[in-house]
């Protein structure tokens, strides 16, 4: 037995630099549609690179609410704010070369041990950013958990 689990997404070509990704494995799930920007693409839509940092910024979020709520903190919201940076090599080809994110937890009852613990391991049950960090640097944050409707 495999503990393996896969994923199916289908992109296809909409038209000019424009796709359309499919998410096979969520039959009525949307599709999203991506874009390159300007001066390849149109910019309407976002591009692989924007696509990756949303992956990053849902996976470390999801992982924190889980350790939240598997610690009996029900966190109000929890926000991510990702910045991806892109240089050029030495061959002038764009490559992702750093990723930070900050966590903005929201948490009306913050128990300032299980918040810490939380902290010390939710990285890393994050599939997409463990795998990612084999090949890019991604520095994590986390602010003061603010106190939810104050």
């Amino acid at each position: 037995m495999s503990n393996d689990t896969q994923y199916h997404v289908t992109v296809r070509l909409a038209r000019n630099y424009e796709f359309v990704a499919e998410f096979n494995d969520l039959p009525d799930g949307p599709s999203i549609l991506l874009d390159e920007p300007e001066p390849v693409g149109t910019g309407r839509a976002p591009n692989a690179v924007a696509v990756l940092s949303a992956a990053i910024g849902d996976c470390l979020a999801a992982s924190l609410t889980y350790c939240f709520q598997k610690s009996r903190l029900e966190p109000a919201g929890l926000t991510a704010h990702v910045t991806t940076h892109v240089t050029r090599n030495d061959k002038g080809r764009s490559r992702i070369s750093s990723i930070d994110v900050e966590l903005l937890p929201e948490l009306p009852d913050a128990n300032p041990a299980r918040v810490a613990r939380c902290e010390e391991l939710f990285e890393d049950f994050c599939t997409v950013t463990a795998s990612v960090r084999q090949g890019i640097p991604v520095n994590v944050s986390v602010k003061a958990p603010a106190i939810a409707g104050a």
